[in-house]
């Protein structure tokens, strides 16, 4: 029932953007000419409402999917959010039921409590620890800078970076969530059950 509710909501909060967006796109069609109009301020409000959709559903999906498993879900989607703006590449691991910790290594150990800003800190460009994968399980970031099997799905002519691949690898082998952002694009997915999932992006080769 909470899902339901919560997706009914997240219709509702969509359906009330589009319907201001709309409202504003013929405000800016009547307006055109008028010598006094800023048309870029317009634009840069709509895109700030696509953004807010766009945030909307990315973080019912995270919730859907991660809330069972760690009470503060709403930071990782925080952090998702910030890296993606900034292209800060990532590679977040959320345990479920199963235990990756055969199926990982090289980590280093930081037990320390989950945050938004610990996360982004880690993966900020130059951080030794950035190339790798975080591991959160409940609300604890166990480690980061960990090695992941990577798929060996065929994608044809896709290209698929090395972070996907790793994440589909992981997927493929437990039931854990893994979130990507792409440092080339700022582009977010998750992989679950050997399937990237593309989130709150429009302009992607994955989709």
């Amino acid at each position: 029932m909470e899902n339901i509710s919560a997706l009914v909501h997240i219709k509702n909060h969509i359906s009330y953007h589009l319907d201001q967006i709309i409202e504003e796109a013929v405000i800016m069609k009547n307006s055109l000419g008028e010598k006094d109009y800023c048309l870029l301020c317009e634009l840069s409000n709509i895109r700030e409402r696509f953004d807010e959709i766009q945030s909307s559903a990315s973080f019912f999906y995270l919730k859907a999917y991660i809330a069972e498993f760690t009470k503060n879900y709403i930071e990782i989607a925080k952090a998702l959010q910030n890296l993606s703006n900034r292209r800060h590449g990532a590679l977040i691991i959320v345990e479920r039921l199963d235990s990756t910790g055969s199926k990982i290594h090289g980590g280093i150990q930081i037990n320390a409590d989950l945050s938004s800003r610990l996360i982004e800190s880690i993966f900020y460009p130059g951080n030794p620890l950035h190339d790798g994968a975080l591991l959160i399980s409940g609300d604890v970031i166990h480690s980061a800078a960990n090695v992941l099997p990577l798929t060996t799905q065929h994608f044809g002519s896709e290209k698929i970076g090395t972070r996907h691949r790793a994440a589909i690898g992981l997927s493929d082998q437990t039931d854990a969530l893994i979130l990507v952002v792409s440092e080339e694009t700022g582009k977010m997915s998750f992989a679950l059950e050997g399937t990237l999932y593309p989130i709150s992006s429009s302009n992607t080769n994955l989709q």
